[in-house]
């Protein structure tokens, strides 16, 4: 068992390896790209990487105050899901939940179960799990965002 300071130092590492490794690939637009913390350029849209003691999972996460405009925004992905799962080249999850203070969240996700990121054995299947897919939805971002700019 880890103290919640070593917990956050090993995620911290592994996002750093994981930053040190894909940063020298491009963007889908051949920039300079920070695929830790990519930026999609709408408020309340985001992709994320996440990666705890029990599995990785990278999603598409809308955010959105506004219930109905969430909705909009989810509908709108739905419109390009031919699209996104081509290149992602798999089936993804797609759920509009309730999160733990009962916000309500829309999700397009996929896991990696048993794996651990405070394991260092299991970064190299992380990291072979989350580089492919983060830079997939950044080559449908760099298509699909024109759709999307009514949210901006």
């Amino acid at each position: 068992m880890y103290s919640k300071d070593q917990a956050s130092q090993l995620k911290q590492q592994f996002w750093t390896a994981f930053g040190q490794y894909i940063s020298p690939h491009p963007s889908a637009e051949g920039l300079k790209v920070n695929w830790v913390n990519y930026k999609t350029g709408i408020k309340h849209l985001y992709f994320k990487m996440e990666a705890d003691k029990h599995q990785a999972t990278i999603a598409i996460e809308m955010t959105h105050p506004d219930k109905e405009i969430q909705e909009y925004m989810f509908d709108q992905f739905k419109a390009y899901k031919v699209m996104l799962q081509s290149i992602l080249n798999e089936e993804w999850n797609w759920v509009l939940h309730m999160d733990d203070n009962g916000k309500t969240i829309s999700r397009i996700y996929t896991e990696l179960p048993a794996l651990s990121v405070f394991k260092q054995e299991d970064w190299p299947q992380l990291i072979s799990f989350f580089k492919p897919r983060i830079i997939a939805l950044d080559e449908f971002w760099s298509d699909a965002q024109y759709g999307f700019d009514l949210f901006r």
